[in-house]
């Protein structure tokens, strides 16, 4: 009988077998040890029994709650306990694909994941869905916020795999990742010692993918987002779609590189193939690619159309300390790239630093001969690490190989005095540090807080340096122009600016709110997990990979006014949540009654890439109030030039009649006629203050469009849109 419950009662019997196993010299051997484990555990007069999965907890992938007792008596099940920021347990997913491809419910096997979060962020369905897609997690999961089970099971640390036996008994454990060749001997002899006995059924789980149900969506999980020199090109780490894309500024496709499905593939752009890319750089026609789930970096020849490999091996690599041959050298999930310059190097832009997250540093490939920081000389496509000793800490240290990061994953450089260094966005540990460029320094900037051991320090709050707090923040960006650092803090949904000479660290835009509202103000506005952002050369535009959202924001930092990129031309869809194309549907539109004014507005000569922006001035009579139980609203329609709301934001609720919505619109820098009626469209809802009567009302503004070719004196247009419900419509719209 086993002393003791949850995972440290199958302690002693495990660590036995773990010997043994290390002195076996043949498969058959191992068998043999593994099966008569079994049977001295099967043979225990009281099993270690799991609790049930509790009966309110939300499940995804399933046609409905799972009861271990019920529906996986008679099964072998593998509890994969995980939270979705964890890169250890992203690196364990490809097993447990391995492992459900050799084996499914029918043959007596299945995995059930139980998330388990870390951050508070990742205890919410929604933010949880997104991570089964973006991962593509095919079997169960199970929402356990309160980490109920993870309690009860004494489990310590993410990931942990946990096998049971088909009465629920546990039978082994598996404790981080790398434990590929266990799990299978582990299930594969479970699966024959309980066949044996008759108590394996082949009876199915009901599965129900959450995919399957999604609409289409020209982005998928965005990761990243970067802008060449001139600000006319951009290229987006297309991440769910497994492909870049090379854009204009109108959000034109100029070129589309891998994609729709993961591989690992070089060659010509209709043949390369990546697995969830994330970090792009570009400089003229070359990009280079942090081709995260294939270990790799890659190199983009946009003017040979051609992709290949400069750095990694394809498999996930433990080396903490490199120093090989970019293509011999094994990486571990490059989560970012960026350009900079070596000591002693005459080419400038001759390195690409690298956001190793998968070994918890940050390294160099070297694009031409050079030298680093407190290094020597070194031989071009040397790739080798160059900050971090590879514990998992928030660790800040004068000597760089001492200093210690949780999961770098975005990277930007400043280069010029008195900064002169790389900025990190360091997710687990929430924090912002910074790497000097002139002795490889490690230093904090924001967040975290002065233990290196807790990684538990996260938060939202506004302040300077350690009393600022985030929440797994992923990507960063330098503003030459305002001596500023923008913050993807993606947890938090949010973007924020750091000032470094000060420390201070403040949001720009964003509620908190995981959704997707393109707001009158920047503070108005939402994102969803942002994960990546660039700032263009002359500090203009601001461009953010909204991830969970599935498209890029463009922020204007002169005029504080966001809008969405659109993206043309695309022939690759996936299914996705996707909020433009669902608030898009005609279905979803509010049909205006008959006796609703149509206001033709004077036409107005506007050019390509001009912003417009409309103020509603509405009134409602006296004595009464907008409905709360239905919400008013405003909805942009362009019958027969659809092209000019692609990417736009179509519509959106009126809450408070004394916060009048402003509308913009951005019309594209490349228009497809020269002429186009773009309808404003509102509908209200209100009633008398003693609510004895209710009323619904609407209104639609007709605005003709005469697209010119050029912009010799025009500039961004303003309208006030007036409407008094007491009367019929006065013509005193204001321009």
């Amino acid at each position: 009988m086993a002393a003791g419950g949850g995972l440290p009662g199958l302690l002693p019997a495990q660590t036995q077998l773990e010997y043994a196993l290390l002195d076996a010299l043949t498969p058959q051997e191992k068998d043999n040890l593994v099966y008569q484990y079994l049977s001295k555990v099967d043979s225990w007069e009281q099993d270690l029994r799991v609790p049930d999965f509790g009966g309110d907890l939300e499940w995804l992938n399933t046609e409905g709650p799972i009861s271990l007792y019920q529906d996986l008596c008679g099964k072998v099940v593998v509890l994969d306990f995980f939270t979705y920021c964890c890169i250890n347990c992203i690196h364990l997913l490809p097993d447990l694909h391995a492992l459900e491809h050799k084996y499914c419910d029918k043959d007596g096997l299945l995995v059930v994941g139980v998330h388990s979060a870390k951050f508070p962020n990742e205890k919410v369905l929604n933010n949880i869905k997104s991570a089964v897609l973006r991962y593509n997690i095919t079997h169960p999961v199970v929402n356990d916020a309160d980490a109920t089970l993870w309690h009860e099971l004494e489990v310590s640390c993410w990931p942990t795999l946990v096998i049971l036996g088909p009465r629920g008994n546990m039978l082994f454990s598996l404790v981080g990742e790398g434990h590929k060749d266990q799990l299978f001997l582990f299930t594969s002899i479970a699966l024959k010692f309980y066949k044996e006995r008759g108590q394996i059924t082949d009876h199915k789980i009901g599965i129900k993918l959450f995919k399957d149900s999604l609409p289409s969506s020209p982005l998928l999980f965005p990761g990243k987002v970067t802008v060449d020199n001139s600000g006319d090109r951009l290229v987006i780490a297309d991440t769910g779609h497994h492909r870049i894309l090379v854009v204009r500024k109108n959000g034109q496709i100029l070129h589309t590189i891998g994609g729709p499905n993961s591989g690992r593939k070089d060659g010509r752009f209709s043949e390369a193939a990546f697995n969830s890319p994330q970090g792009v750089a570009i400089k003229n026609n070359i990009i280079y690619v942090a081709d995260t789930e294939n270990h790799l970096i890659r190199k983009i020849d946009l003017e040979l159309e051609m992709v290949n490999t400069v750095a990694g091996i394809g498999i996930q690599g433990t080396d903490k300390e490199g120093g090989a041959k970019g293509e011999e050298q094994p990486i571990s999930s490059p989560w970012d790239v960026i350009f900079g310059s070596s000591v002693s190097g005459t080419h400038e832009d001759d390195v690409l630093w690298i956001a190793m997250a998968g070994t918890h540093q940050v390294w160099a490939l070297m694009l031409e001969c050079g030298k680093l920081p407190k290094g020597s000389d070194l031989k071009k496509g040397t790739c080798l690490r160059f900050a971090g000793s590879g514990n998992e800490e928030n660790r800040n240290n004068a000597y760089p190989h001492k200093a210690a990061f949780a999961q770098p994953s975005g990277l930007s450089l400043a280069s010029e005095e008195p900064w002169n260094c790389i900025f990190v966005a360091d997710s687990e540990s929430s924090t912002v540090r910074t790497i000097s460029l002139k002795d490889g320094a490690v230093k904090h900037l924001v967040g975290g807080e002065r233990d290196p051991l807790n990684l538990f320090a996260f938060g939202d709050v506004d302040e300077a340096g350690i009393n600022a707090k985030l929440q797994h923040p992923l990507g960063v960006t330098w503003d030459q122009k305002r001596k500023l650092l923008y913050v993807a803090d993606s947890y938090n949904h949010k973007i924020k600016f750091v000032d470094p000479k000060m420390k201070n660290c403040a949001t720009l835009a964003g509620t908190g709110e995981a959704s997707n509202v393109v707001g009158s103000s920047l503070m108005q506005t939402t994102f969803n997990e942002p994960g990546g952002l660039c700032v263009e050369e002359n500090g203009r535009l601001l461009y953010i990979a909204d991830t969970n959202n599935h498209q890029i924001k463009v922020l204007d930092l002169e005029t504080k006014i966001i809008s969405m990129l659109p993206i043309l031309h695309t022939e690759i869809f996936d299914d996705v949540d996707h909020p433009f194309i669902q608030n898009n549907k005609t279905a979803n539109i509010p049909k205006l009654p008959k006796s609703a004014p149509n206001i033709q507005l004077p036409s107005l000569t506007v050019i390509p890439g001009q912003t417009l922006q409309f103020l509603l001035r509405l009134s409602l009579p006296a004595n009464t109030k907008l409905t709360e139980e239905a919400p008013s609203s405003w909805f942009l329609t362009a019958e027969g030039n659809e092209w000019l709301l692609q990417g736009q934001n179509p519509s959106g609720e009126i809450e408070d009649i004394s916060h009048q919505p402003l509308i913009s619109l951005q019309l594209p820098s490349s228009c497809l006629s020269s002429e186009a009626v773009l309808s404003i469209k509102v509908c209200l809802y209100y009633c008398s203050k003693d609510s004895s009567a209710c009323m619904m009302k609407g209104i639609s503004f007709s605005q003709l469009l005469q697209i010119a070719d050029t912009n010799q004196g025009l500039g961004k247009a303003n309208y006030s849109l007036c409407e008094d419900l007491n009367s019929k419509y006065e013509n005193s719209c204001k321009y």
